[in-house]
């Protein structure tokens, strides 16, 4: 699976700090999501994060308390690669770590910034 292998190879620094949060790999985000985040199209979001962030989370976990997951939308992804000439791997990855990073506690504006300081 791309998104495993995408995920292995992220620095081992940073793949500890991720901690409890699972992996899911969906044909398209739901309705709701997409309604949610104001999206025209399932088209727009390639993942999401849901849950708690760690910047947000309490040292104990409340009652009930689902785990933080991370959403990859395959049918999004691959339309995203069919119109642009990066790898299919590069383009997982990059969804895993922006959604890792909403799961740090980081906005969408954070992580532009930090990748336009980066590239």
């Amino acid at each position: 699976m791309l998104a495993r292998e995408a995920y292995a190879a992220l620095p081992e620094t940073f793949r500890s700090l991720v901690g409890e949060v699972t992996f899911a790999i969906s044909e398209f985000p739901d309705d709701d999501v997409v309604q949610d985040l104001q999206a025209d199209s399932p088209f727009e979001i390639l993942g999401l994060f849901h849950g708690i962030g760690l910047a947000h989370a309490s040292a104990v976990p409340a009652t009930g308390e689902m785990p933080n997951r991370i959403w990859l939308y395959r049918r999004p992804i691959l339309d995203y690669w069919a119109e642009h000439e990066e790898t299919l791997g590069a383009i997982v990855t990059h969804v895993l770590v922006h959604e890792i990073g909403h799961h740090f506690g980081l906005s969408d504006e954070d992580m532009e910034a930090i990748e336009a300081a980066a590239g």
